[in-house]
């Protein structure tokens, strides 16, 4: 068993593992968005992963492959690897979300 101090990256997520296990290469993590916060900042964020999400706490609004989207909580998301994509908190309390990205 591993456990991992959490560890914050400058984007204010938090990479809990990363592993690379044969031709699978995946990453496991939360982040906490405050109220008014969008991540990104400006733009899309596009990666090579397939990313799932579980919304523990609040809601989110985004947009994913041009369509938009709100994300209450308890729900999951699935975004396809290299589709461009943003979120934001427009609740009045912080959405907490666990996350997974997996190339394969």
């Amino acid at each position: 068993m591993e456990i991992k101090k959490e560890s914050f990256l400058k984007s204010g997520l938090i990479n809990l593992f990363q592993e690379k296990t044969g031709e699978v290469d995946f990453k496991f993590g939360t982040v906490t968005i405050p109220p008014g916060e969008r991540i990104p900042k400006e733009g899309f964020s596009i990666h090579e992963e397939n990313e799932y999400a579980v919304i523990i706490e609040g809601e989110v609004e985004g947009e994913s492959g041009g369509k938009a989207f709100c994300t209450p909580e308890n729900d999951a998301t699935f975004i396809p690897a290299g589709e461009a994509h943003w979120v934001e908190n427009t609740g009045n309390k912080s959405c907490k979300v666990v996350w997974v990205l997996i190339k394969s």
